[in-house]
């Protein structure tokens, strides 16, 4: 470390698990960086599952719907002062929270990008940029407090057990791709048709269709139309809600491709080098779509802007949402299908290399 480097950082964010992906990149370059920085990073308790024992980070886990969040956070706080808080989310609950981090140095977003009066709780921030993907503007926190550059990484720990437990489940399904089918809103979701005839050509080909989720019920309501269509006597398989955060992830990284809206299971795929087929409409796929994937990426993004607002995206407003209960039914099934056998291809290519 630098004698100009903080030796202590606090890092706000609390969820999705798409931005606690991109967050863990990010903390992942500091503690390349600077390994003897003591790092504390206040996270929900679903996004804690994922990223829990990431190397030189102390977590503390926040449960932001408790009623006595705020409590329990200044108690875990306790006589603590950090050399810099990094305001990595900009929710009016996050910031809220942030109120009993003691730090010299908060550091939050630019003016274009502050929302819910975010700027009342920081005394820094980052630099302005236009046209800035999600991940980017998240190393910007990284920038702003001196963080030499590091190769892109994430040091997101598996555990020996999960990874046995994918590498057993890989070698059971032979060649799989997995549908992770489910976004947080139902509308940002494909269509049950789109995805089943995704599976059945998948299944036709000898590639093994895995379904995987979270327990909710709109992932459950989904995969259960998305299998209505499937005869039971084919080679697929449905892990939806079966599954831990971890475990999703270690099988993620033996999937020739993850098929997925814009959702988390999408960003998870993306740490562990997994080509992902990003299905957009509703927000720009160049901001919040799988980092390494951008080129794999199916999206009605720009033709629903146009019919919107009249103008093309990049003169609006960078963030800018389409809105439409059905607007993802634009999303073609010839298109998706062949994005995926180019990647499946380029991946079978690769190995018999």
């Amino acid at each position: 470390m630098s004698r100009t480097s903080p030796q202590s950082i606090c890092i706000m964010r609390l969820s999705a698990i798409g931005d606690v992906c991109h967050a863990a990149a990010m903390i992942t370059r500091i503690t390349r960086a600077w390994p003897e920085c003591k790092i504390t990073w206040v996270i929900g308790k679903i996004e804690y599952q994922l990223v829990q024992g990431m190397p030189h980070v102390e977590f503390i886990v926040c449960d932001k719907k408790h009623p006595q969040a705020k409590a329990q956070l200044k108690s875990a706080l306790q006589g603590r002062e950090f050399d810099v808080l990094l305001m990595m989310q900009v929710a009016l609950r996050a910031n809220w929270l942030s109120t009993v981090v003691k730090a010299k140095k908060r550091i939050g977003f630019d003016w274009a990008r502050a929302k819910e009066g975010h700027w009342l709780f920081t005394n820094r921030r980052i630099a302005a940029t236009q046209h800035t993907h999600v991940l980017d503007g998240f190393m910007q926190f990284a920038d702003a407090i001196g963080v030499p550059s590091q190769p892109l990484a994430w040091d997101i720990p598996i555990q020996a057990s999960d990874r046995q437990w994918a590498y057993d489940q890989a070698q059971a399904f032979g060649p799989f791709v997995i549908i992770a089918p489910a976004a947080s809103k139902a509308e940002r979701n494909w269509t049950a048709s789109g995805y089943a005839e995704v599976m059945q050509r998948l299944i036709k080909t000898g590639i093994t269709p895995v379904l995987c989720g979270g327990p909710g019920p709109v992932d459950a309501q989904i995969s259960a139309d998305i299998t209505a269509s499937i005869s039971a006597q084919d080679q697929w398989t449905n892990l939806v809600g079966q599954t831990s955060l971890k475990q999703m992830l270690a099988l993620m990284s033996h999937a020739q491709c993850v098929v997925a809206p814009d959702t988390g299971p999408a960003h998870m795929a993306t740490t562990v080098g997994t080509p992902v087929v990003g299905l957009y409409a509703h927000s720009n796929p160049l901001r919040t779509g799988p980092y390494l994937s951008l080129d794999h990426t199916i999206s009605v993004y720009d033709e629903a802007i146009e019919q919107q607002f009249k103008r093309p995206w990049h003169k609006l407003p960078w963030g800018t949402r389409a809105k439409g209960k059905d607007l993802m039914h634009g999303i073609d099934v010839e298109k998706v299908w062949m994005t995926m056998s180019q990647i499946i291809e380029q991946q079978s290519t690769s190995v018999k290399a």
